[in-house]
């Protein structure tokens, strides 16, 4: 069965809120643990400078977000869960893909738009304080989807132009170099709720109305008590309709409890006790979340260590991909490839290149008794050292994979080499590995 990959990020600039968790992270969670599945998550640090001009903030939000998703149950161990500044493949990337990509097609990208009108309206230049990173933000984001051949992305409706966008120079790349790229799709979670904020309007930072996703108990309450209502006495019937304090409700209880609300309204309960029963039920879902989220802020050294060890594996996959690309466009070595000694048959074809020895797996047991393999290149320079095998089958085993999956094999390998021995991430064992793969399809 082949396995979907499906991409999410979280630019680090504000504090998660309720909307946050029931439109993003209870349902990304959840999404995550499904079989066939392979989830991406990362905090979007680079994309926070492009609006925020803060350091402080930027830290500060990379902490409480991480510390958030991990909190409401995000397994680091299941998905690939990092800090986007920690992929350097990605900046590297974006330079591949802005050139190859129009002006025109940036020129039509919704946040530079709404900030050409917002100009034009105030009867300024049209490109007054637009920087250039405003204006390269979907080859950014692209180079996030492409590096990890994404298939869905999960956007709201106003994000879907951007997709297209990325889908549009990921065939541009391809139709240059030929078919690197995955063109991703937009997923529309139709059924995702938007929360309204303590004014009834969208709860959004931009309208600070929000309700911080794990602020204390009592602040929580105070808040929820603060949610506008209408004026309507105990003992009148209430309406559910535009009722911002249902919805919020409603996005936390069971259809039964709902229901139970809903005829609450219906016989005049009256706001206070509303208010109250809402706060109890949103602090009986929070409340063991907050308990991890408080230990896990506490702990900044254990949030960096997950991230750092999530940034591990995701570059397991673009290290070996980025080398791809970059022998596609013509950034490679100019010493001579060397390669098997081809057949006689091969030999008598035209063009048949001058060869010399292919880089080479070594297996041998140490005297822990455990079994072992590295790969070492013509010089015998050490490229790959594995970690200790119970059996030499095992062993053989990626071995195999190795020489005939070639350098896509190193993100599942991960796990069994040893890094501080040889370092996975070189270019040169990606280089080396797909001469093998090269060597073994050939034969």
């Amino acid at each position: 069965m082949s396995v979907l990959r499906v991409l999410t990020g979280i630019t680090t600039t504000g504090t998660p809120h309720l909307g946050n968790y029931v439109g993003a992270i209870r349902p990304a969670v959840a999404a995550s643990l499904q079989p066939g599945t392979e989830s991406f998550y990362f905090l979007a640090d680079y994309h926070a400078l492009i609006k925020c001009e803060d350091p402080l903030r930027i830290q500060r939000s990379t902490l409480e977000i991480a510390a958030s998703w991990l909190a409401a149950g995000l397994d680091p161990e299941r998905v690939f869960f990092y800090r986007q500044s920690d992929i350097p493949e990605i900046p590297e990337l974006t330079w591949f893909l802005s050139c190859v990509t129009g002006k025109g097609l940036l020129n039509r990208a919704h946040a530079y738009k709404a900030a050409v009108d917002k100009n034009n309206a105030a009867g300024l230049e049209a490109d007054h304080e637009v920087t250039a990173g405003l204006f390269m933000y979907p080859v950014l984001m692209a180079a996030d989807i492409l590096m990890f051949k994404s298939h869905r992305i999960p956007v709201g409706r106003d994000q879907v132009q951007n997709i297209e966008v990325e889908r549009d120079m990921a065939a541009s790349f391809n139709h240059l170099y030929g078919e690197h790229f995955v063109l991703p799709e937009a997923a529309i979670e139709a059924q995702v709720a938007t929360l309204p904020g303590l004014d009834g309007r969208k709860m959004s930072k931009s309208y600070d109305n929000t309700i911080p996703l794990f602020a204390p108990r009592e602040v929580l309450r105070k808040l929820i008590m603060g949610i506008l209502t209408d004026s309507r006495a105990p003992g009148e019937p209430k309406d559910t309709e535009g009722s911002a304090l249902f919805q919020i409700y409603q996005a936390f209880a069971t259809p039964e409890e709902t229901e139970g609300l809903r005829r609450a309204y219906a016989d005049g309960i009256a706001w206070g006790e509303a208010k109250q029963l809402v706060f109890e039920r949103i602090d009986r879902e929070l409340s063991p979340m907050r308990q991890r989220y408080e230990a896990l802020m506490a702990d900044p050294a254990r949030i960096e260590a997950t991230l750092r060890r999530g940034a591990e594996r995701a570059r397991a996959i673009a290290t070996p991909f980025m080398a791809e690309l970059r022998r596609a466009v013509g950034l490679r070595s100019l010493a001579p490839t060397q390669q098997t000694a081809p057949s006689g048959k091969e030999s008598a074809a035209a063009g048949a290149p001058s060869v010399g020895p292919l880089p080479t797996f070594k297996q041998y047991r140490e005297a822990d008794g455990r079994f072992y393999f590295k790969l070492v290149d013509a010089r015998g320079t050490l490229l790959l050292q594995s970690v200790g095998f119970a059996s030499g089958k095992e062993a053989g085993e990626w071995v195999k994979r190795l020489k005939t999956e070639g350098a896509q094999a190193l993100a599942a390998a991960h796990p069994h080499l040893d890094a501080q021995a040889a370092d996975p991430q070189n270019p040169a064992v990606a280089e080396a590995l797909q001469q093998l793969r090269a060597a073994a399809d050939a034969g």
